[in-house]
């Protein structure tokens, strides 16, 4: 652990494809920050609704409750490699850039921290499917990122009880997820990073809503 590292306040961005399946783990990845005392604002962000176009979910973390969003990123989950150059080009300098290294990339930037997870080939070792290849992959990112800055990971598996309490196989092939991304990162990346979250109370007697959800609540 690094001597220079900050606690809940940082802007965490995830560049998925639209229908790929992220929609639910960035969701979680929200949820269990809300959960954990820290205040969250997320938004996402979708250019089009056309399957396999890009699409974007950016969660202001902010212990100071300072939610609006502001320019560039501390830590980008690049999962479209379509966007890698418009999404490493947010990324603030000594900030973090995550990708799927299953297909290794040669990225120009010296002033960042660069990770490689070969999400992609963890999950065909770990699936049969191709559709759980392709949607368990959001889950082993949210896996790995959990152990990189901090995440509580029983609050993570809490949330997929709720989720899926009347669907147990789900639940373990989740969890099962969540587990290969972690133990990659156990044996293969210094963690955490030194932009981290740790459990607050800023929370006490607050939801998290969207604003569908508002507007439908009136």
């Amino acid at each position: 652990m690094s001597n220079n590292s900050s606690y809940n306040e940082l802007v965490l961005k995830f560049a998925n494809v639209n229908g790929s399946g992220s929609a639910s783990a960035n969701t979680f990845c929200a949820k269990a920050l809300f959960r954990m005392g820290i205040p969250v604002s997320a938004k996402n962000i979708f250019p089009s609704n056309i399957q396999g176009l890009p699409t974007w979910y950016e969660i202001k973390i902010s212990e100071s409750e300072q939610l609006a969003r502001r320019d560039g990123i501390d830590i980008m989950v690049a999962m479209n490699a379509q966007t890698y150059d418009q999404d490493i080009n947010e990324v603030l300098e000594n900030g973090t850039f995550i990708y799927d290294s299953s297909l290794l990339r040669d990225f120009k930037r010296d002033d960042i921290n660069i990770i490689g997870i070969p999400i992609a080939k963890l999950c065909a070792d770990a699936y049969t499917d191709s559709r759980q290849r392709q949607l368990f992959k959001n889950i082993v990112y949210l896996g790995s990122l959990s152990l990189l800055i901090g995440i509580d990971f029983d609050v993570i598996k809490q949330l997929l009880s709720d989720q899926f309490s009347s669907k147990p196989k789900l639940y373990d092939q989740n969890i099962k997820a969540l587990e290969i991304g972690r133990q990659y990162v156990k044996e293969n990346i210094k963690y955490p990073l030194e932009k981290q979250v740790r459990k607050s109370n800023k929370n006490t007697n607050k939801i998290m809503i969207n604003g569908n959800e508002a507007a439908g609540l009136g």
